[in-house]
């Protein structure tokens, strides 16, 4: 997968997040969890185009953390929306699984990507 496939992708998730937060019930709990989600599901792709614009590697290598955070915090914010039956599972789910895949996506491309930088540093 490539920069410009990633760039896509993570837009697609973060508006595929906003939909959910919208069918999220306007409830204390409710709008607690859309916020958080909002922010960390539509952080996961402004921060990859910010990783794709770093000035030398080992910023790369930083703000790709940055993306894997955001985007393991949303599978979080996913698993909560679950276990409290918030919405019907099926409908967050497929979601769900794309956050973590983003997720694995970016630890190996970060872990590839420092490995790396220790070789330049060498």
């Amino acid at each position: 997968m490539n920069e410009t496939d990633l760039k896509a992708r993570t837009k697609l998730f973060a508006r595929r997040v906003l939909r959910l937060v919208e069918a999220l019930p306007r409830t204390r709990s409710g709008n607690i969890l859309a916020g958080q989600l909002g922010r960390s599901g539509t952080s996961v792709g402004a921060n990859y185009r910010s990783a794709c614009r770093a000035r030398s590697l080992a910023d790369f290598v930083s703000k790709l953390g940055i993306v894997e955070e955001e985007a393991d915090e949303s599978a979080f914010w996913m698993e909560l929306v679950i276990e409290k039956e918030m919405l019907v599972a099926g409908k967050v789910v497929p979601l769900w699984a794309e956050a973590n895949a983003l997720t694995a996506i970016m630890v190996r491309s970060r872990e590839t990507a420092g490995g790396r930088l220790r070789k330049s540093k060498s």
